[in-house]
């Protein structure tokens, strides 16, 4: 059956401004799409004026709360735009860097609005899509003390832990689901979900789920949601894959659109590193030796496991990240990274999207991207919701006109030197240093992370011996490149 509701096609709309300036804004011409992109959509009913303050909101008062118990006051600019309408029950299409606060823009709505409410077994009433397992979690910790506020259950419904766990929690009832839509297919499939009570659904990176492939399962869950439900879609970039989501199931959308690379650019140095092939080695090391954390970028999982385990040797405190590790390994590394047991994170695409490390102000891309959003993804792990930070890529002479395209393409003008190991230009940049050369062993934390409700997290093993753990530690840290 489907249930996409009929929509308008709209031909023009405002330009990168708040929901509070577009019902002002139809009569400007709006600047040609970059490259790829599509137009986005007129709003047709006047967007609510954006709010100065949360308190401003309509939203329950245990929210308001627990937004003040959290130390959370005043709003980022797509929260403060897009809350009004979607509080109001509007269709919302957002556009932004990641970091921009897309999490509370649509959760707290998603929230607000289902307050008061208490699901049927295996009929959850909200529901937030996402294109990776590391997004799902961050969602649901974002979300779960203002979940709590208003005493709404949430599961994480994922592949890579225990399908069992996840279908228990929807058995027994939940409000929220946040899933990639692999599990949540295979969920419904075996008849412990049903989506037809689905009153408020998200799409969270909806271009990267449809860069992975996710399209066809992503269009045949939203057709099992209600048809007169509301939708929201957040995207930090909107294109022709993106605008069939947009045309086929949001209706009169609230639009706020953010161009990606301009609201990087008062918090986000971007730098392009020249170096010789001979010498990038060396200097890939020397930044990682460097005091901070700092999370490295390559292309393939054995390029990453090697890199790991030469800065293990050389006395950096690395772990690696990549699709060839299962669920509980990628949650150990990212939590060792984020406590600062391992100073350096290396990483393949999978930690482009749905990681969010506090004060993290060096990304390095070791291997440039192929595509401009793959850049402004992975950039997008530093200078989160306005802190500060810097983007590095080092570029070999062979890689200099491909990678001058593609920072036209992404709109960034970055600043440009030639460096080589040891030199004070890479020290300036980076913070690069020598290596101690002593090497390391990471080893697991005394505590694991409790796991979240569906998670399917396994509960603490028994006590290893300190070979084994050692050992352990070390094939947790490189890995083995999957097939």
């Amino acid at each position: 059956m489907n249930h996409a509701r009929p929509t308008q096609r709209f031909r023009s709309t405002s330009s990168t401004s708040s929901a509070s300036s577009r019902s002002s804004a139809g009569a400007r011409r709006r600047p040609a799409a970059p490259q790829g992109e599509f137009a986005l959509p007129r709003t047709v009913t006047p967007a609510l004026p954006a709010v100065d303050a949360f308190a401003d909101l309509d939203m329950p008062a245990a929210l308001l709360a627990a937004l003040g118990s959290q130390g959370v006051t005043v709003p980022f600019p797509i929260q403060a735009a897009t809350l009004p309408n979607s509080l109001a029950g509007r269709d919302v299409l957002g556009r932004g860097r990641t970091g921009s606060g897309k999490t509370l823009a649509f959760g707290l709505a998603l929230l607000a609005r289902t307050a008061g409410r208490r699901a049927e077994a295996r009929q959850p009433l909200g529901l937030v899509l996402v294109p990776t397992r590391e997004l799902a979690q961050q969602v649901t910790d974002a979300l779960t003390p203002y979940a709590r506020a208003v005493r709404l259950r949430l599961a994480t419904v994922v592949g890579g832990v225990s399908i069992g766990r996840q279908a228990s929690a929807l058995r027994g009832g939940v409000e929220i689901v946040v899933a990639t839509p692999g599990r949540l297919k295979d969920l419904i499939e075996r008849g412990d979900c049903r989506l037809d009570q689905v009153a408020v659904t998200v799409l969270d990176e909806a271009d990267q789920m449809a860069d992975m492939g996710f399209m066809p399962q992503v269009t045949a869950l939203l057709d099992q949601v209600r048809r007169d439900g509301q939708r929201m879609l957040f995207s930090a970039t909107l294109d022709r894959n993106v605008d069939l989501l947009v045309r086929r199931y949001l209706s009169d959308p609230v639009v706020h659109s953010v161009d990606p690379s301009a609201g990087a650019v008062t918090t986000m140095e971007h730098h392009v590193l020249h170096v010789h092939g001979a010498d990038k080695h060396a200097a890939t090391t020397e930044i990682a030796a460097r005091d901070g954390r700092v999370l490295m970028f390559l292309d393939t999982k054995h390029a990453v496991d090697r890199l790991t385990e030469h800065l293990l040797n050389s006395g950096v405190r690395a772990a690696a990240l990549h699709g060839g590790k299962s669920q509980p390994q990628r949650t150990r590394t990212l939590t060792q990274f984020k406590s600062g047991h391992v100073s350096v994170l290396v990483a393949t695409n999978v930690a482009a999207r749905g990681i969010h490390v506090d004060s993290l102000d060096l990304v390095v891309n070791v291997d440039p991207p192929t595509d401009h959003k793959d850049y402004l993804h992975r950039g997008g792990r530093t200078a989160r919701a306005g802190e500060s930070g810097s983007v590095v890529t080092l570029v070999t002479p062979s890689q200099r006109r491909a990678m001058s395209r593609l920072m036209a393409t992404a709109g960034i003008v970055p600043q440009t030197t030639q460096v080589r190991a040891g030199a004070e230009a890479l020290h300036r940049i980076t913070g690069a240093q020598a290596p101690s050369g002593v090497p390391v062993v990471i080893t697991a934390p005394a505590a694991p992370e409790r796991p979240g409700r569906g998670s399917g997290s396994r509960g603490r093993r028994r006590p290893a011996s300190a070979a084994r753990r050692a050992a352990s530690a070390r094939r947790s840290a490189t890995g083995t490149a999957a097939a």
